[in-house]
């Protein structure tokens, strides 16, 4: 048990800081930099997991493997900043940072490499929620830098100090050293649960979620509140090739090699994220790793019995964000897993959330989770999109005006109102998706008979009258924290997001998005259509709409340009045929690629292959490098379809678009 934490003398302290070279000299050189010698704007902001552990480190699935390359994908000069062992050579014990500390992807191996190469505290100005709950799931301290410099002015900080902030559950899960010694101790009745007892209120479509599926509320079933500390039953969950054996480790290192699972036919596991690796070359050195993964995570189906999405003939049934909504999520479920993405179910009227292998590991064991109700922000949706506008022009909108400012920093994202009927099932989808994209703990988009409808036709035999029944609806005069912001989506216009980040702008341009009419006709070498975020069934009918405009005006995809469209799901490929797209695709120069996560993670065609290419893009995240070393430009599926056959940036104006 954790009772208090303290710093010794020598402790050394690793600064991240926006100038690089001074990372450098404190690997190389010996540098230490004094906390009160540097301001917040000296920091470096955004330290996001891709940059910690790129996709690459995570072929080696242990920990004290994956701690030898932590940091690889920070750069300086073309080259990696740190060298292979530089983080554990450097014996740091501390690590500092800006704003936002691991934002980005939910990969828990961000923290594993910092715990395994000897940090034992994480200080930053703010954390994105999935690494900070990764980091307490691991027994990593996170905290301030107020809290911080008083640890290096010698004093000893007790528990109850260090974990102010915190809810009574997450308390115990820092003192017990870890998310799994706490449920052992749960499920073994060695600890008796902090009762929650809000009083009735109206509360929010997410609250109300948390409330239905609470085991300490008192009684069960009875209001939450922000700020309530709960332990979750979790309806299912899924995980990937880069994540199931470590959950599969983690299970047999704590309950032994014969662990069970719970509600198996709810949970599932997916071949999807490094489907082309034999189509990427840099990957080369890693396919007796990755071939070792698979291989791992079907064991771990044929002994768990949970769903098998597994590759046949190398070929994906689809990205497990997409398949699930689909296949398994139903309104008012309660989904965890291992990646960020999750929270694409949103969509399905659930909620979904990213975690790292450790929770995920916890969650299939005793099918609990602990958690802490966040505060909601609602966006009132009214009026329709113009035709040449898609929900990713919303989602690029609310980043700019929204995420920017934090202001859906760690709370859900609720997306209702009038104007919300009028998007489809795969619209909202991509709402939800990118709640990610802020820092956003999770998204929920309310429910309708629309919605009941579309889950019926993915399931022939659905009982629609049962999941009419499973849908959940705010409460009038709910409270949000977050406040209630209308958004009419008759002004969207077709939204861009700089290379650099979805929310932010490129260093020289302070603006953190634009419109396309703002982008200078800028040319480009790659446009990608695909990922969770764009490879449904609707985002297929927008490139199709785009590509029959384009064949009208004599059109196809000029030389030097490269148009990608990539399935999310067999399903979708399947609709596509149905309706003739497929052909139409080919006709007009399209690249077609079969289902499966690619080159939005790196890990397939469509990903830049040098720096001075230019992509045009509607996957959900564009961190420098993440697909490619080139510039990457977020756009709709329309604008990226319609760049496409422009050869340069453009939104798509119909018949208008290709008059030039």
């Amino acid at each position: 048990m954790i009772e208090s934490l303290s710093l010794e003398a020598e402790a050394r302290i690793l600064v991240l800081t926006r100038d690089l070279t001074l990372i450098r000299d404190q690997l190389y050189s010996g540098l230490q930099i004094r906390l009160e010698d540097i301001g917040t704007d000296d920091l470096l902001d955004d330290v996001n997991t891709d940059l910690i552990t790129p996709v690459w480190t995570c072929f080696d699935h242990r920990p004290e493997d994956i701690a030898r390359n932590a940091y690889a994908g920070l750069m300086l000069e073309g080259e990696r900043l740190f060298e292979q062992d530089a983080l554990i050579q450097g014996n740091f014990s501390v690590i500092v940072s800006g704003q936002r500390k691991g934002t980005g992807s939910s990969r828990e191996t961000a923290v594993q490499a910092e715990r395994w190469a000897g940090v034992r505290i994480v200080a930053a100005e703010s954390f994105a929620p999935i690494y900070e709950r990764n980091c307490i799931n691991l027994g990593q301290i996170t905290c301030d830098l107020t809290t911080l410099q008083r640890l290096v002015d010698g004093e000893t900080i007790v528990l109850d100090e260090l974990t102010q902030g915190h809810d009574a559950i997450t308390r115990l899960v820092i003192a017990h050293g870890g998310l799994l010694p706490f449920v052992r101790a749960v499920k073994q009745g060695e600890i008796g649960l902090p009762g929650v007892a809000t009083g009735p209120r109206p509360m929010t479509l997410a609250e109300k979620i948390y409330a239905l599926k609470a085991l300490n509320t008192e009684p069960k079933g009875a209001c939450v509140a922000p700020g309530d500390s709960l332990v979750c039953e979790i309806d299912g969950g899924y995980s990937y090739e880069f994540t199931t054996p470590q959950v599969d480790d983690f299970l047999s290192e704590e309950f032994g090699p014969d662990y069970e699972i719970r509600n198996a036919d709810k949970f599932a596991v997916f071949e999807d994220h490094m489907i082309f690796d034999d189509r990427v070359p840099r990957f080369a050195p890693f396919l007796e790793k990755i071939q070792g993964m698979r291989a791992l995570q079907r064991a771990f189906r044929r002994r768990t019995g949970v769903r098998d999405y597994s590759a046949e003939n190398g070929v994906s049934p689809g990205i497990c964000h997409q398949v699930a909504r689909e296949a398994f999520i139903d309104p008012g479920d309660f989904f965890l897993a291992t990646d960020s993405h999750t929270c694409m179910g949103g969509g399905n009227n659930a909620l979904a959330f990213g975690v790292g292998a450790t929770e995920y590991a916890a969650v299939i064991w005793s099918g609990l989770a602990p958690v802490t109700v966040p505060e909601t922000i609602r966006f009132e949706l009214v009026g329709t999109l113009d035709p040449g506008c898609t929900a990713k022009d919303v989602m690029l909108f609310i980043l700019k005006e929204y995420a920017r400012t934090n202001a859906t920093l760690n709370r859900a994202m609720e997306f209702g109102g009038p104007g919300l009927g009028s998007l489809s099932p795969d619209e909202r989808a991509t709402l939800c998706n990118m709640a990610t994209e802020c820092s956003a703990r999770t998204a929920v988009a309310e429910g309708d008979r629309r919605l009941v409808d579309w889950i019926a036709e993915q399931r022939p035999g659905a009982d629609t009258g049962h999941l009419a029944d499973r849908l959940v609806r705010p409460d009038p005069g709910a409270s949000y924290g977050g406040g209630v912001h209308t958004i009419d989506l008759g002004a969207m216009r077709p939204m861009l997001a700089h290379p650099g980040a979805p929310e932010r702008g490129i260093p020289s341009d302070p603006t953190n998005g634009m419109s396309v009419a703002d982008a200078d006709h800028i040319p480009i070498d790659i446009a990608y259509g695909g990922s969770c975020t764009a490879g449904k069934i609707d985002d297929l009918s927008f490139y199709a709409d785009v590509c029959a405009t384009a064949i009208a005006a004599g059109r196809k995809v000029p030389d030097g340009v490269s148009f990608f469209i990539q399935f999310g799901s067999k399903a979708v490929e399947q609709y596509a045929r149905r309706m003739d797209w497929i052909e139409l695709f080919e006709r007009t120069g399209v690249t077609l690629l079969a289902p499966g996560c690619g080159a939005c993670i790196g890990c397939g065609p469509g990903a830049s292959q040098h720096a001075d290419q230019v992509t045009i893009s509607a996957i959900n995240r564009n961190y420098q490098g993440r697909s490619g070393p080139g510039k990457l430009y977020l756009a709709s599926p329309l604008t990226v379809a319609a760049s496409a056959f422009a050869g340069r940036i453009v939104a798509y104006k119909g018949e208008a678009t290709f008059g030039d």
